[in-house]
């Protein structure tokens, strides 16, 4: 997930500098949230929970403090609360594409895909080119058995990101959920000509933190496998 989130952490970052930091002076909204910015990226996500959440103490219904807070509570596991806190903020700028985007990812992974769908489908309509959401309805898509939906989506996603993996990845396998196995293969093949490790089933575990399920990693394993 962290892999498909960077476009998404680069705008909420672009809205928590609010003013300088000063060491003698109280802390504000703005200082809290990037002190939790340094812990989440030090992967210490307790620390940036806490230090998230006294920033929303000082500063109620800020969208930076509420999408940071829900962000890191998904990327700790715990997914129930970051689907609470990204809904709640979600009402406090309904407009906001990266609320829509992070509570569409938390939703998918926790196996809602209803919800992903609806959540991704509401951030493409305030964002068309909105390559998270087109990569993550693919995801969706494909478990809930709509390959030609599926494909549709992944296709509009490695448009708009022709040299990330991922999407090449979702493509090929809803090509191949769908029948056109020829198809998938020579998507897979794109993927493998951008980043080799995908020929390594290790690496492959590791699409569990873009958004797959086990079942979809499994089948890019069948993908790689087939080929001649």
């Amino acid at each position: 997930m962290k892999l498909r989130l960077l476009p998404f952490l680069v705008s909420v970052i672009s809205l928590v500098c609010n003013g300088s930091y000063t060491a003698l002076a109280t802390p504000t909204g703005a200082d809290y949230r990037l002190e939790g910015l340094e812990y989440q990226q030090q992967g210490n996500y307790e620390a940036a929970i806490a230090a998230f959440r006294k920033s929303l103490e000082l500063e109620p219904n800020n969208v930076a403090g509420g999408v940071l807070l829900g962000w890191t509570l998904h990327l700790n596991q715990q997914r129930s609360a970051a689907i609470q806190v990204l809904q709640q903020t979600l009402t406090w700028n309904p407009l906001h594409v990266p609320t829509s985007n992070a509570l569409g990812i938390a939703h998918l992974v926790e196996g809602q895909l209803s919800a992903a769908v609806m959540s991704h489908t509401w951030a493409l309509l305030l964002k068309p080119n909105n390559e998270i959401a087109y990569y993550n309805l693919s995801l969706a898509f494909q478990r809930l058995g709509l390959s030609d939906w599926a494909i549709a989506n992944a296709a509009a996603a490695v448009q708009l990101e022709p040299s990330n993996p991922h999407p090449l990845v979702a493509l090929a396998i809803a090509q191949w959920s769908q029948g056109d196995r020829s198809a998938a293969l020579a998507t897979y093949r794109q993927a493998l000509s951008l980043d080799g490790r995908y020929r390594d089933r290790d690496h492959l575990q590791h699409l569990t933190q873009a958004g797959f399920s086990l079942e979809q990693i499994a089948l890019s394993e069948q993908i790689y496998n087939s080929l001649p």
